[in-house]
């Protein structure tokens, strides 16, 4: 829905925050405002997405006293209830917009308001009274919000460029990246840039005197067993269940688009939407060349709902074009070309005059659709490997790793995806400069990412499945999925994305059901299948899940990366060791197509981190 900001400052000092809100006006294009409180300590800034209530939404918003303020990105859903009960109370609402209901709600609540939340957001709040500024994070992470304290000043964002924007050091965070090396995904709470942090998804920050305080107010909180339930009432269920979540993502003045592959997530997705539509519903579906399209399958799905079918270009020449700008809006390391991908599919749906599009991401988490969650379940990778020849080296482990003992000793097992990126890893160490190995030498990435979670309430005693999902959703779905490939290439061409099989009361749900009726004889998303019967065309609900990759690299990503390894961007880098980097791009013709898929995410990972260090000035 938009960009938001806020400076706190040790005592009363005037703040410009127009450098920041220039660098997030990309999530906003529709307008500013800014507010400083009556204290002259607290900075808010603001930049808008009019989705609803177009000519009265501007934020900030306060209450009727003047005395709360916030600003907010995102949506709260089923608003109209909490407008009822707000208005019920005596409290006077100036616009038609969700947000506006957080500041009276904290009035009535306290931080007990963040409860009655259900939606995608992230928002920062003031209390005039109190001194006290609150932000809070979604429960997934879908909404992003970074944080930092430059010069005793407490800075908050939506994305790190605008902190960098209002003085920030722009240096790498070495052992971030280090880690971001070693096992691909981040401490939720960590970013790629020194000294700038990210809140964890389900958590709030608390300011104002003293240190910051930070505390989860949601967590997954697998049950320890499940009961067999009767497949055709809970597939009855999770139909309507996920109507409502869709139905609820519809809502708004501006018309809803669909982000559409050619699996059953995303088309059920379209399904619901196409149902719930007088219109029919626009579907817009990325087109790679050769056995990586998918546009075939989606148009099929598009016809058999009655959505209006839009193919967007993936040539490998048009993934070269868009991938740095893709790489500096997603401010993380890409391990595949899907980046520019998402880039350029975001950027279709925005030029045809779309604000919201509708996504299917969190049904693989919600639903254990991963092929890695079913070597899991199967305690072996060998009957997966065949038929899932795009998870090979991203997902499913190939070669070598890196140690993984402490997560081992903690859950008894290493989950197949971290295998995977232990891999990757493994191949990537060899490349990184001495004086990072150095500096990094006794370093245990597996604990770091372990030490991040509560193991004994959140992981110990759960199934293998769901301890594998925690980790996967915790740190791949809410670092990457969400963040680089989602919000960052939504957002770069002010496009709201909405994600209606990550609603927490559809997951609630979910969560009781037992594992056999996600994954039943080896087929993933069982009771997701059966719930689009006639729904979808047949052959969606018996084709295997793919994840969202690009092609290799070649041709003009290959002239990308040759242009931008042989010059003075890589030598810049204070990560890799170039001519060890060279070595590996003059070697790679040679290389079987087998060996040269494992090495693309490689690639990929310094490709990525060059454009950063260039695009950023990153010491």
């Amino acid at each position: 829905m938009c960009g938001i900001l806020a400076a706190l400052t040790p005592e009363a000092t005037p703040l410009d925050l127009g450098p920041g809100l220039r660098a997030l006006a990309h999530r906003g294009p529709d307008g500013q405002g800014q507010f400083s409180s009556p204290c002259g300590r607290l900075h808010l800034g603001h930049t808008r997405l009019a989705l609803v209530d177009l000519a009265g939404g501007q934020q900030p918003f306060h209450s009727e006293d003047g005395q709360v303020s916030a600003v907010v990105n995102g949506e709260f859903y089923g608003d109209q209830g909490l407008r009822r009960a707000l208005l019920g109370r005596g409290h006077a609402l100036r616009s038609r917009c969700d947000s506006e209901l957080l500041v009276h709600l904290y009035e009535d609540h306290g931080l007990d308001a963040l409860r009655l939340l259900r939606g995608e957001f992230a928002f920062v709040l003031w209390d005039q009274r109190r001194r006290l500024l609150w932000a809070a994070r979604d429960r997934f992470g879908i909404k992003p919000l970074v944080y930092t304290e430059h010069r005793g000043t407490l800075l908050l964002a939506s994305e790190a460029k605008a902190l960098l924007a209002l003085g920030a050091p722009a240096a790498w965070d070495v052992e971030a990246f280090f880690q971001a090396a070693s096992l691909q995904y981040l401490p939720p709470d960590r970013t790629l840039f020194d000294r700038i942090r990210t809140l964890p998804p389900g958590h709030q920050l608390l300011a104002g005197t003293g240190p910051l305080r930070f505390a989860p107010y949601w967590d997954m909180d697998y049950p320890y067993s499940n009961e067999e339930g009767d497949d055709e009432g809970l597939s009855a269920e999770l139909g309507r269940r996920l109507d409502e979540a869709v139905e609820l993502r519809l809502r708004g003045d501006e018309a809803v688009a669909c982000q559409l592959s050619g699996g059953i997530d995303s088309a059920a997705v379209l399904a619901a939407a196409a149902r719930a539509s007088s219109r029919p519903v626009p579907a817009f579906t990325l087109s790679f060349e050769g056995g990586y399209d998918e546009a075939d399958r989606a148009e099929e799905i598009a016809r058999f709902v009655g959505a209006a079918h839009h193919r967007v270009d993936a040539s490998a020449g048009a993934l070269a074009g868009a991938f740095e700008a893709a790489v500096l809006a997603g401010e993380g390391l890409a391990i595949n070309g899907h980046i520019a991908a998402k880039h350029l599919l975001l950027r279709a749906i925005r030029e045809a005059g779309y604000k919201v599009a509708l996504t299917g991401e969190g049904a693989d988490e919600v639903l254990a659709g991963y092929a890695h969650l079913r070597a899991d379940l199967a305690g072996t990778t060998r009957a997966l490997e065949a038929s899932n020849q795009a998870s090979a080296g991203l997902m499913l482990p190939s070669g070598a790793t890196l140690p993984l003992g402490a997560i081992e000793g903690a859950l008894g097992f290493v989950p197949t995806w971290l295998q995977a990126k232990g891999s990757l890893g493994f191949r990537l160490h060899g490349l990184l400069r001495d004086e990072v190995r150095g500096q990094l030498r006794g370093h245990d990435p597996a604990a770091t990412l372990l030490a991040s979670f509560d193991v004994e309430g959140q992981l110990r005693g759960r199934g293998r499945v769901e301890q594998a999902l925690y980790l996967w959703t915790r740190l791949a779905l809410g670092g990457y999925i969400l963040r680089t490939l989602g919000d960052a290439q939504e957002m770069a061409h002010g496009v709201e994305g909405r994600v209606p099989f990550l609603d927490h009361e559809l997951f609630a749900w979910l969560r009781q059901v037992a594992m056999g009726h996600k994954i039943r004889d080896g087929v993933e998303k069982h009771l997701l299948r059966r719930s689009q019967r006639g729904r979808l065309p047949p052959s969606v609900l018996t084709r295997e899940k793919h994840p969202l990759v690009a092609p290799p690299l070649d041709g003009p990503l290959l002239s990308l990366a040759n242009d931008l390894l042989r010059g003075p961007a890589l030598r810049a880098s204070p990560l890799f060791d170039p001519p060890r980097v060279l070595a590996l791009l003059d070697a790679l013709p040679r290389q079987p197509l087998e060996h040269r898929k494992l090495l693309d995410p490689v690639l990929y990972l310094i490709l990525s981190s060059t454009v950063l260090t260039r695009g950023y000035a990153l010491s």
